[in-house]
Parts: structure tokens; sequence; C-alpha cells
């Protein structure tokens, strides 16, 4: 049913009318799955079941949200969002958007550099147009794989960060090894090659974490395990960046 209404919606409804009245036509929904099995952490409902897309991923239903999206807020929540932060939020869901943007207790910086998301800035990820040391967390989520020059966009996102600042970082990993080659140029190509028309290569965690270290990043590489109760996956992987060491634990 979910799938069907949503191909029908998004033929008749412009994308732009469709992100401003998304809340309230996910809301018409919601009651068909209301229920005690589960729960969404972003939008706090309580449902029967999460929907199961083409993709295999678990979608809440009242507000779009997904498995890793689910888990990132889940992280935020409990240990990398404090009171008074600054936040850099590279082309965020769009449950994620609202959520944070109605946060009055930090200073959010929403970020698409192709206007395909919700977000109040366009800031090229190559090229960050703020100042040194700004962000004090900044979330970089399935984002690198785009991106030709992803070592010139990891050593901007160095420089944005605070000494004491984290980055969080996701992308599709696979592998023991980074495949990437440059003569795959063209969407049929990449879709074929990485799996999507957009991206440009798939990382393996380990390299890209060394990368990372490889303009200046400490890192770690945190992995967890299946909730039913959220809907998140299991063997998921969330790579943490920062600067002083200091900041580890912090």
């Amino acid at each position: 049913m979910y799938v069907h209404l949503k191909n029908i919606v998004r033929k008749v409804i412009p994308q732009k009318l469709l992100f401003k009245y998304e809340e309230d036509l996910r809301n018409l929904l919601y009651p068909f799955y209301q229920g005690d099995t589960c729960e969404c952490n972003i939008c706090k409902a309580k449902l029967k079941k999460f929907e199961k897309i083409e993709t295999g991923d678990l979608l809440c239903p009242r507000c779009g949200s997904l498995p890793r999206t689910r888990r990132l807020n889940k992280l935020l929540d409990e240990k990398f969002l404090k009171d008074g932060f600054t936040v850099l939020d590279f082309s965020p869901s769009r449950s994620q958007y609202r959520k944070l943007k109605k946060s009055k207790k930090i200073e959010y910086f929403a970020t698409d550099f192709e206007n395909e998301f919700l977000a109040d800035y366009h800031f090229d990820i190559t090229s960050i147009g703020v100042e040194n040391d700004k962000f004090d967390l900044i979330i970089c989520y399935h984002i690198l794989e785009h991106i030709i020059e992803d070592i010139l966009a990891m050593k901007g996102l160095f420089r944005v960060l605070k000494p004491k600042g984290k980055i969080m970082i996701q992308t599709p990993f696979l592998g023991d090894s980074i495949y990437e080659d440059y003569s795959i140029n063209t969407p049929e190509l990449r879709l074929k090659h990485f799996g999507q028309k957009d991206h440009v290569r798939i990382y393996a965690a380990q390299g890209l974490e060394n990368r990372l270290k490889n303009v200046g990043f400490k890192t770690e590489i945190l992995q967890f395990s299946k909730n039913d109760y959220l809907g998140l996956s299991d063997n998921e992987l969330v790579i943490i960046g920062w600067k002083d060491e200091y900041a580890k634990n912090q």
C-alpha cells in the first residue's frame, strides 16, 4: 500500500509542494500503522511495523526516516550532540532536518549543494565557505561516495572542524579495499560498477579511515548490531573523526 500511494503522490504533486506538505500527508497514513511493536526515535511514532521499501530498508511511515537516520539520531541524543554546539550537516534526510532545525539549543547549518534536500546553505564540500575551526560537530552521511575529489573534501572538513570537535561519517561500505576507477564516468557505468548512477567509488571502511588519517584526522570505527524495536540494521558502521586526542572522550 505504501509504495503504491507514494508513486501516485509523486506523479501528481510537485516535489516542492510534496516537501512542504509531507508531514501532513504522512500523518494521514499514521493510523494504519499505529501500534506498540516498534517505535521511531525521531518522530516518536509507536508502530505495529516499519514499512519495508524497495531497498530492503525499514522506513518510518510517519516521518520517512530510514534505519541509518534513526541510528544517527540515537548517537546524537546519547553522546555526540550537546547544547550550544554549532553543527554542519550535509544533505540531511528530511526527518533529520526537521528535528534538528526546530532545536533552539544548537546552531544548525544544513547544507545541500544541488538543491535536492531540505537545507539552508549550499556549501561545496570541496571548498567550504566558512572560517577555520567553525563547527563542533559535522555530519557527513552518504556524501563522500559522490565526490570525485574526496581527499580535497576531507581536507576541508578537517579545516572547518573545531580542535575539540567531532565528525560523523558514513558511506556504503563493501570489501577490504576502495574500488574506484575514474574511467567509469557515465551514469550507466557508475550504476553497474558502484551501485548508483551518481556514485564514483565504493569505500571499504578501513580504506576510508586511512584516507581520513592521511589528512590529519584521528579516527575510530564504530560497529552496531540490530535493534528490532527501533528498526536499526545489523553490522552498521560509522566512522568518528576528531583532531585533538582530548576530544575522543568528550
